[in-house]
């Protein structure tokens, strides 16, 4: 298995963009990404296009649109996890010998399907029941809130945070600052969940260029090395299931960590799939970031901030930069990657030298999540 590198990323910023759909978009990313570089369509020997809700053949669409045509592309749609399997595909390839350079991008634009909870698959029990992405969460935060010393407040703690992070960011969504009184004062959403405890349906695109260590070396680009990719999907059972607990989370992590030969200790930086702050706890403790039942004690004294023991979604996360759901793992790893390279910015965590990306999601029944990707990402001289 070759060394896989990540040697550009673009992002086309996030919000609300109802006249541009998801292929135009997507191309917004993968054009300054090329032009960012100054590297020719013709170079790029095959793309992997994220998208849920894009429709078909998005991946030509999108790539069309920036002069890569003729090569082999691939759109994937594996739920919120859509673009880090694409990622994971491109690696494989990459590994294995068989390209050199290939282009991965995310696309959603979820303005064109209205507001409210993103529509799941009909052909389920428990969604045909009214299971909708919020109810579940609520659920998952209501026994974790039963089962240890949270309260509401430190699921606020998690938003304002976050959201803090993502005021410094100028590809997120949102990027204001909020304080407690604002989030209590946010409305009802699932009980205990309120607004500003969700993240917001979003419009966007992210590209990264993944490489063989030879054709990044030529680029002459800034490089993270991918030290460990991972998918996994839910194991399905029909008994119970601990919502406190996100197995999918758990075992990812655990092949992850061996892959790279790290472990949490060792990361600097987590973006994490904090599509509701109750995420933040659940995805935090599986990853190995905090004893079990004790993340929001973690949050409360600064640990997961910029500066603390470990920055986790020093970005603003999915609580500020949105989550256009097919984008966010490709998203994730841009922003891991600028992290690595000494190009964050204003988002910058002191001497970052390993990321970790972990997004999951898709409510289907018997499992916990339908899909997780994580990376394990490591700075480069």
């Amino acid at each position: 298995m070759r060394p896989v590198y990540i040697a550009a990323a673009a992002v086309a910023p996030f919000g609300k963009h109802p006249d541009r759909p998801a292929a135009e978009l997507g191309a917004a990313a993968a054009g300054e990404l090329l032009r960012g570089i100054g590297l020719a369509p013709d170079a790029v020997e095959a793309g992997f296009v994220g998208s849920v809700y894009g429709g078909s053949l998005v991946a030509q669409r999108v790539l069309q649109r920036v002069g890569i045509s003729g090569p082999p592309v691939f759109s994937v749609e594996n739920a919120c996890a859509s673009s880090g399997a694409a990622a994971h595909l491109a690696w494989q390839a990459i590994a294995a010998g068989v390209y050199d350079c290939v282009l991965v991008a995310g696309v959603e634009n979820l303005t064109s399907l209205g507001s409210g909870a993103l529509p799941l698959t009909s052909a389920d029990i428990e969604v045909d029941q009214g299971q909708v992405m919020p109810a579940a969460y609520a659920m998952r935060a209501q026994r974790y809130l039963h089962d240890t010393s949270a309260t509401v407040a430190d699921l606020t703690n998690v938003t304002v945070k976050n959201r803090g992070n993502g005021a410094l960011n100028p590809r997120a969504h949102f990027q204001q600052e909020v304080t407690t009184a604002q989030v209590d004062a946010s409305r009802p959403v699932a009980d205990p969940l309120q607004l500003m405890h969700c993240c917001p349906n979003t419009d966007g695109a992210a590209a990264v260029l993944l490489t063989s260590e030879g054709f990044a070396r030529e680029l002459g680009t800034p490089r993270a090395l991918i030290r460990a990719s991972i998918i996994r999907s839910g194991r399905f059972h029909t008994s119970f299931r601990d919502m406190t607990w996100p197995d999918i989370t758990e075992r990812s992590a655990k092949a992850a960590y061996e892959m790279a030969g790290l472990g949490p200790a060792d990361m600097d930086l987590v973006e994490l799939h904090d599509a509701f702050a109750i995420a933040e706890f659940l995805h935090a403790e599986a990853l190995g970031l905090a004893e079990r039942g004790t993340a929001h004690k973690a949050v409360a004294g600064g640990e997961f901030h910029r500066d603390g023991r470990v920055a986790v979604s020093p970005s603003g996360g999915l609580l500020s930069r949105g989550h256009p759901v097919g984008a966010t793992g490709a998203s994730q790893l841009a922003e891991s990657y600028w992290q690595l390279t000494g190009a964050a910015g204003a988002l910058q965590v002191p001497g970052a030298q390993v990321a970790l990306a972990h997004t999951t999601g898709g409510g289907i029944y018997g499992v916990d999540n339908g899909a997780c990707s994580i990376h394990i990402l490591t700075a480069e001289d």
